[in-house]
């Protein structure tokens, strides 16, 4: 297994880059038969799901645009339970079909602060696609629609997630091994 030191922490490699692009290319299709013959605006969440929206949208055979809205809401490597809107809302959304795209879904307060975004905005329909979840930390309603991997509640980095704003740049994901 693949170790890497990002500042004070180790990691061991946890899910592998050729097994991310795997269950890209699988929810891609889904999403694909899911909205054939419909546009589509796909609402990144910066700065985590940058690599997950551009491989994702990559193999979207839709007729689709993407878009990125900025919120904060991790400090180190624990969520701080608020969400900080740090660049917003540019398009005009309403009756539109929306698909949020979201590296990955800790406590879920980022991804209901983004759902409740959209509903003020009047959009059609809103699915959500996550890389990774945390189901013992999820403790929302609302369904991930399109999701790559189920985690367990350990704090990870690589393939867009950071700690304290490295480690984004690794192609798989890791987990922490020492604190």
């Amino acid at each position: 297994m693949k170790e890497v030191q990002i500042l004070d922490r180790r990691f061991r490699e946890f899910i592998p880059e050729q097994k991310i692009q795997e269950k890209i290319i699988e929810l891609a299709a889904q999403i694909n038969n899911d909205f054939s013959g419909k546009e589509v605006i796909f609402v990144g969440i910066l700065n985590g799901a940058f690599m997950f929206a551009s491989d994702l949208f990559k193999r979207i055979d839709l007729k689709a645009q993407i878009t990125f809205i900025k919120l904060a809401s991790y400090t180190g490597t624990s969520s701080s339970g608020a969400v900080r809107e740090l660049i917003g809302w540019n398009e005009d959304l309403k009756n539109k079909s929306v698909i949020i795209i979201e590296d990955i879904v800790d406590t879920g307060v980022t991804l209901e602060h983004t759902i409740n975004n959209l509903i003020i905005r009047n959009v059609r329909e809103i699915k959500i696609a996550a890389l990774l979840l945390k189901p013992e930390s999820y403790k929302k309603p609302v369904h991930i629609d399109y999701l790559g991997f189920e985690i367990p509640n350990e704090f990870v980095v690589g393939y867009g997630l950071d700690y304290d704003g490295f480690g984004r740049n690794l192609p798989s994901v890791y987990k922490i091994i020492s604190k």
